[in-house]
């Protein structure tokens, strides 16, 4: 039976448009956790309906892999009430959702997935839902959103749409959406689900490591992308290196020895460790030993 990577562990989210069923099957050599096959920007209307009678037999392609295969859908106001009808035969793990707006909009693909899976005879439940949050109306109500249904498991903020909503000036530094990443990730621990960072929209592997470092510092575990060549990059900086993971043996070890002498804390290296650091480095350890499961 597949093992299916569970959500705290899926670091790389690529999107892929088209209907080149080659190119598509082709994308799971990237090393990406989660491929998404992208019938909404990435695929150009007169494309769509051969995207569609694609889909199920590039997830199938993926999922043999072992990749986490989704589909993002257009919005259900538009024909995403097709796709889901045509890709719901190929089982995805996930179905992506753009322009989240309010709950509602939640609720309904909910429903929807809920009448596709019963009618192709999936196990009612079993999809995963990952609204897209890309409007500023969407950002305020990012708790919400995520909690509107059991089915959400992450949440993705956007970087071009979200800039155009805002009148904002895009740069490389990405200085013009930190707020937004940094209130995104937020809402998105407060209501219990992963969240996944902006994709970085140049070609260059320095732009989008140096992005993806921030997103880790800001407690990120995940990170979107268009280019397949920045895959392997985001995989590298959000698993612990081997200098981590043994810092974080030596915060455990000396917090504890300070513990069973009747000390609150430990010193180390002139860090004074407390009990939140201590967790901290626990978690590191936790991630690295899930990570290396997959």
């Amino acid at each position: 039976m597949r093992k299916r990577r569970p959500s705290n562990c899926r670091r790389s989210w690529l999107f892929l448009g088209g209907a080149d069923v080659d190119a598509l099957i082709a994308a799971a050599d990237s090393g990406a956790d989660v491929l998404i096959h992208e019938l909404e920007d990435f695929t150009a209307p007169d494309q769509r309906p051969a995207a569609r009678a694609i889909a199920p037999t590039v997830l199938a392609a993926w999922k043999e892999r072992g990749i986490i295969a989704g589909v993002r859908v257009n919005p259900l106001a538009d024909c995403g009430g097709e796709d889901l009808t045509a890709v719901m035969t190929g089982t995805p793990d996930v179905i992506m959702l753009p322009k989240v707006g309010e709950p509602a909009h939640v609720a309904e693909l909910d429903h929807a997935i809920l009448s596709a899976e019963r009618a192709a005879g999936i196990d009612s439940g079993s999809t995963e839902l990952v609204p897209n949050i890309e409007l500023a109306r969407g950002l305020i109500r990012t708790h919400d959103i995520c909690k509107a249904s059991p089915r959400v498991s992450a949440a993705l903020v956007a970087s071009e749409d979200m800039a155009t909503d805002l009148g904002a000036e895009r740069g490389r530094d990405g200085e013009e959406l930190k707020y937004v990443r940094a209130r995104f990730h937020v809402e998105c621990v407060a209501a219990g689900v992963v969240s996944i960072d902006v994709p970085y929209t140049w070609t260059d592997n320095e732009g989008v490591e140096q992005e993806a470092r921030h997103a880790r510092r800001l407690g990120y575990k995940a990170k979107s992308a268009v280019d397949p060549r920045h895959a392997a990059v985001i995989n590298c900086v959000f698993t612990p290196s081997e200098d981590e993971v043994e810092e974080a043996r030596r915060i455990i070890e000396y917090f504890e020895t300070a513990q069973a002498q009747g000390y609150g804390r430990a010193e180390l290296d002139g860090s004074l460790i407390e009990t939140p650091i201590y967790r901290n480095a626990q978690q590191l350890l936790d991630r690295f030993e899930a990570l290396t499961a997959y």
